[in-house]
């Protein structure tokens, strides 16, 4: 017994010394980092890493021209795929985004001259000169860009994908007498979860079928493209909000043009309540017809958006760090947040498509209104 108890009390004297070692680390963790930057010659100044990282989150926030797979800062040498610019300027221009150089080089075509600023083309002279007004933005005009981006040949990807992946899973239905096979067994489990989870409850079972394909269809592209923005390939297609914003347009549009003429009548002219009333509910009802959407667009956007600089902001911190214990927890921490984000990207994907099916209930609600 006596053995027992000394055991225990050196257990804790241990734990209660490694504490307090761990607290002497943490800190001094800023010291050991301040003493490393001061050391360290020819190594990047702290501020301006933290300038570079902030720019590579910019850069990989944006849409862009080209598909880097990676890049060589100190040769200055970038290493991927070139796509193709379409532009309309007193006619269609097409050339590759090589042109460009990264923004380095003007781009001659038929005798015009475009230079690529901060993701956007504008037109210019041989020497690439760039006038701004008083705040400082380009004045020089733009030719309608209809390029092929980055976000575009994800989407198109994306979208290959999504078709090879169903539509083998529906031949598969043909061959096996109703059951899935191979990959399409992962995928049916997700099919009926849209529709015994989210078309029926919100839609009903008398209108869910009409708007299956959508629902479906806009789940696993969301799903898949919030997948991808966390790969290394540095693709952020859902927080683009154009992107976002024509997502959430195809469900203002689907709820408009079939919803029944109770939905309008509730909207325009709203049952059992005093006429002056209806009067003073009318343009409220209206403007929540486009905030509906709004929130759609926002919500995806800011979400996704969110998740990827903080996410990147943490990895960045092992960069400023330069020491084991920073570094180290910086990992972890970005780590255990890529795994959230796993959870964020289906989460996502399911909010949108359960608000989705819920506007188009509300848009073929039956309503009773002698009760």
């Amino acid at each position: 017994m006596q053995r027992f108890l000394s055991h225990l009390y050196l257990s804790d004297m241990r734990r209660e010394l490694i504490e307090k070692i761990l607290v002497i680390l943490f800190i001094s963790a800023p010291f050991l980092t301040w003493a490393q930057h001061e050391t360290t010659e020819g190594h990047e100044a702290p501020e301006s890493k933290r300038e570079s990282i902030k720019a590579f989150i910019d850069h990989h926030l944006q849409d862009s021209h080209y598909f880097t797979l990676s890049e060589d800062e100190e040769a200055g040498a970038h290493y991927g795929i070139p796509l193709p610019v379409i532009l309309w300027d007193n006619g269609l221009k097409v050339f590759s985004s090589s042109k460009f150089h990264h923004g380095e080089t003007v781009a001659e075509v038929d005798g015009n001259h475009y230079a690529l600023y901060h993701g956007k083309i504008y037109k210019t002279d041989a020497q690439g000169t760039i006038t701004y007004d008083e705040d400082h933005h380009p004045t020089n005009a733009k030719p309608l860009d209809f390029s092929i981006t980055k976000n575009v040949v994800t989407m198109l990807l994306v979208s290959l994908l999504m078709f090879m992946l169903f539509r083998g899973l529906a031949k598969s239905y043909t061959k096996n007498n109703g059951l899935p096979k191979g990959v399409g067994r992962f995928f049916e489990p997700l099919v009926v979860f849209v529709r015994d989870e989210i078309a029926i409850p919100n839609i009903g079972e008398k209108h869910y079928k009409k708007y299956m394909s959508f629902l479906l269809t806009i789940f696993f592209f969301i799903w898949f493209l919030n997948l991808l923005g966390m790969t290394p390939l540095g693709v952020n297609v859902t927080g683009n909000i154009a992107v976002t914003f024509a997502l959430a347009l195809l469900t203002f549009l689907i709820t408009t043009f079939t919803a029944n003429k109770n939905y309008w009548g509730h909207i325009f002219w709203m049952p059992g309540v005093p006429k002056l009333m209806r009067i003073v509910l009318a343009p409220i009802e209206v403007l929540g017809m486009f905030i509906k959407p709004f929130s759609l667009m926002i919500r995806l956007y800011a979400n996704m958006t969110a998740g990827h600089v903080v996410l990147m902001s943490i990895i960045g911190l092992m960069f400023i760090f330069k020491n084991w214990i920073g570094s180290s927890l910086s990992f972890g921490l970005a780590f255990a947040l890529s795994i959230l984000e796993l959870l964020v990207a289906a989460l996502q994907a399911y909010i949108f498509t359960m608000l989705s099916a819920l506007y188009f209930g509300m848009a073929n609600e039956e309503h009773h209104d002698d009760h």
